[in-house]
């Protein structure tokens, strides 16, 4: 269920059209600017997105990365639930709309979706954006604020993606108990950080404490094996760098990786992973070297060698946040 190339092509495209009447120089200073701010030190009262020259740079900046880093942990989630498909969604936090266009790439057709956000510069954008996407035609764009007092109307799905890390630690808990009294399936995304995991372990406590259990990335719903401030858990998903990208930070290269953790929890029956793959899988000669996280709450390393047959060629194709072993293994 991989999501399909055309959806963050079209994303791209509408993207880049934004950028033909905006000056290179202006979206870049604009860029520049929002990252140094914009994450973590802003209350929810005064968004930083102020007009829609900074909307536009950022969403063009950022909307392709968490696109790609939604997409990525509703596939794992996905894979845990097979069958389901999601009647209707609220994107809590969204801004202008990366985790809808996710949605839609993953699970096909079209349902009620509602965004919720603050700034009402960037719903106007993932408004206007949305005209791209059939399965968004219809979509309800609000501004409210984030914080305590916000109230999530029932629906199969919430994500919550990029945005926790924007709150106070009261405010974090609301929209967290309150996205799980809402949904049957609760997404949390943020940066793969220490303290972007550490939001989202937080989250999952919340979560399995408010009757969920965890689909993804865990293969189980009990403690997390990794010690706090020791290690995180995070995850890398690969997105096409545009020229505002290559403008920004430098270099030539065609891509970047972005990296992120999640938490996927439902209150519907889920088949997770018999283990995750937690590192990028090391191939050496005649070996496959994997970090997994297993059901027993362990992190464990497995060794699959040329003797494992075709077991070792499926290792040899094992990227870092798939399940394992594969189903067909």
């Amino acid at each position: 269920m991989n999501a399909p190339v055309s959806s963050a092509d079209t994303l791209r495209a509408a993207l880049a059209g934004l950028l033909d009447g905006l000056p290179p120089r202006q979206a870049a200073q604009a860029v520049d600017r929002l990252i140094a701010n914009y994450r973590g030190r802003t209350p929810t009262d005064a968004p930083v997105l102020r007009d829609r020259a900074d909307v536009v740079a950022y969403a063009a900046y950022r909307m392709p990365a968490t696109f790609e880093a939604v997409c990525a942990a509703l596939e794992a989630f996905a894979d845990a639930a097979p069958g389901w498909v999601p009647s209707g969604h609220v994107d809590v936090g969204g801004g202008t709309g990366a985790a809808t266009w996710a949605v839609s790439a993953t699970w096909d057709g079209e349902r009620p979706v509602t965004v919720l956000d603050w700034a009402e510069p960037a719903l106007e954008l993932g408004r206007e954006i949305a005209g791209a996407n059939p399965a968004l035609k219809s979509a309800a764009w609000h501004r409210t604020r984030i914080g305590a007092a916000l109230a999530i109307e029932s629906t199969d799905l919430v994500t919550v993606s990029y945005v926790l890390g924007e709150l106070t630690a009261a405010d974090r808990a609301h929209i967290v108990d309150a996205a799980a009294a809402a949904a049957q399936a609760v997404v949390i995304v943020e940066p793969g950080t220490p303290d972007g995991y550490a939001r989202v372990i937080e989250a999952r406590d919340r979560l399995i404490d408010a009757g969920l259990q965890v689909a993804a990335p865990c293969p189980h719903s009990a403690a997390c094996p990794i010690v706090p401030g020791q290690d995180w858990c995070h995850f890398s998903a690969r997105v096409s760098r545009s020229s505002l990208h290559r403008q920004v930070k430098g270099g030539s290269l065609a891509y970047e990786d972005e990296k992120f953790s999640y938490v996927a929890a439902t209150r519907f029956p889920v088949a997770p992973a018999a283990s995750r793959v937690v590192r990028r899988p090391q191939i050496r000669k005649g070996q496959v070297l994997l970090e997994l996280c297993g059901p027993d709450e362990s992190l464990h390393r497995e060794t699959v060698t040329k003797r494992h047959g075709p077991l070792y060629r499926a290792a040899r194709d094992t990227d870092w946040g798939d399940a394992w072993p594969p189903e067909d293994h």
